[in-house]
């Protein structure tokens, strides 16, 4: 995956997420998006050796990035991580945000990309956080 594959699919992926995102919330989402990339816990198990992990990440946080500097980040010798997790986080009167939770191994093998079976390359839409008592069908406010 090049990188203009990679920004192609977070774009995508974002528009997809914003617009799930609709069908819960009664606050206008915009689409000047910023991104909070979480880096989840790596594993150094010997059946990931086909992997680049970067166990320095584990745990760590990057907050209030644009999508060019998601892409920066998370695109390291030709790989991404093999999942991100992609879920609205916060509207603002100017932005979208957007929690990016990444897995910890990369891979350049679309095949090993978990949600690539549905075109987005590594990226799976996730609801936004739901509030306590929510009930099915009512949109709330963020």
């Amino acid at each position: 995956m090049t990188k203009i594959e990679f920004l192609f699919h977070l774009q995508g992926a974002s528009f997809q997420a914003l617009k799930f995102a609709e069908n819960y919330m009664k606050t206008e989402l915009k689409t000047n998006f910023k991104y909070n990339v979480i880096f989840a816990e790596s594993t150094n198990d010997t059946n990931y050796e086909e992997f680049d992990i970067y166990e320095e990440d584990c745990g760590k946080m990057k907050l209030d990035l644009t999508d060019s500097e998601v892409v920066d980040l998370l695109y390291r010798k030709g790989k991404v991580p093999i999942w991100i997790d992609i879920n609205v986080l916060k509207p603002s009167h100017k932005s979208t945000t957007f929690n990016l939770l990444c897995a910890g191994r990369y891979s350049d093998d679309r095949e090993k990309f978990y949600y690539n079976h549905n075109g987005s390359g590594p990226f799976g839409v996730k609801s936004p956080k739901l509030p306590i008592g929510y009930k099915e069908g009512t949109k709330f406010k963020l």
